[in-house]
């Protein structure tokens, strides 16, 4: 094999490496919508709590048009105020939480909806137990407890609480209102987070190996090259 040749052949390896690299990066990784809640001040006794749900779409040919929560023990329905909602959006109290309803929104869009909590029970988490409908009937239903060996595939919305640290200092100013609520739950701002999910926790791993196997196979290359090269000249 002539010098050129093998350059061209090295050329090719790193060519092919490439492409694998890209293709692992590309590959789709399993995701799901769910639905979430956060809150301006989760703890225990709180008052005036604003909390923020966000119901991810998951129809393709519909969008949402009523969210139903129920509301955890020592919750009224008559302590829950709407604070905002999409547009022409109702807040109706039920026996056991409340409806946030209005024109379908279009289909895709997540539907996200704040209310305010008169004062928030003594208790270390919350359940939200919510039901998503859309314009074509269907009922997506987030109810699944957390907790023991296994999973659950559609948990409802669970706002952990916890109680203030005496050596707590406030927020930067700077810091958004989703950080500020991220850090004080101990989860991960919710792009960090849907960046997180998207990734998948094998990507790092993988890449990793294929980016390895690129290197040796172009160093072999390479030395093949440079032998022949020398061959050539002696």
């Amino acid at each position: 094999m002539s010098v050129h040749h093998a350059a061209r052949a090295a050329g090719r390896v790193v060519a092919i490496g490439a492409i694998a690299l890209t293709t692992t990066l590309a590959l789709p990784t399993p995701a799901s919508a769910h639905a979430e809640v956060q809150a301006d001040t989760p703890r225990p006794r709180a008052e005036n709590v604003t909390l923020t749900f966000v119901s991810e779409a998951e129809s393709d040919s519909a969008g949402f048009t009523a969210l139903r929560v129920v509301l955890p023990d020592g919750i009224a329905p008559d302590d829950v105020t709407l604070a905002d909602a999409p547009k022409d959006w109702k807040l109706e109290a039920t026996d056991d939480g409340y409806t946030v309803a209005g024109p379908a929104l279009k289909t895709g869009v997540d539907a996200e909806h704040k209310i305010l909590i008169r004062r928030l029970p003594d208790a270390e988490q919350l359940v939200f137990k919510t039901l998503e409908t859309y314009s074509d009937g269907r009922i997506a239903r987030w109810i699944e407890l957390p907790g023991g060996d296994v999973e659950p595939e559609q948990p409802a919305p669970v706002l952990e609480l916890s109680a203030a640290s005496p050596a707590a200092t406030p927020p930067d100013p700077g810091s958004s209102t989703s950080s500020t609520a991220a850090r004080a739950t101990g989860a991960p701002p919710r792009g960090k987070a849907a960046a997180a999910e998207k990734d998948g926790p094998f990507t790092g791993p993988v890449v990793g190996s294929v980016a390895v196997v690129l290197l040796v196979l172009v160093a072999g290359m390479w030395w093949r090259v440079k032998r022949r090269g020398s061959s050539g000249t002696g």
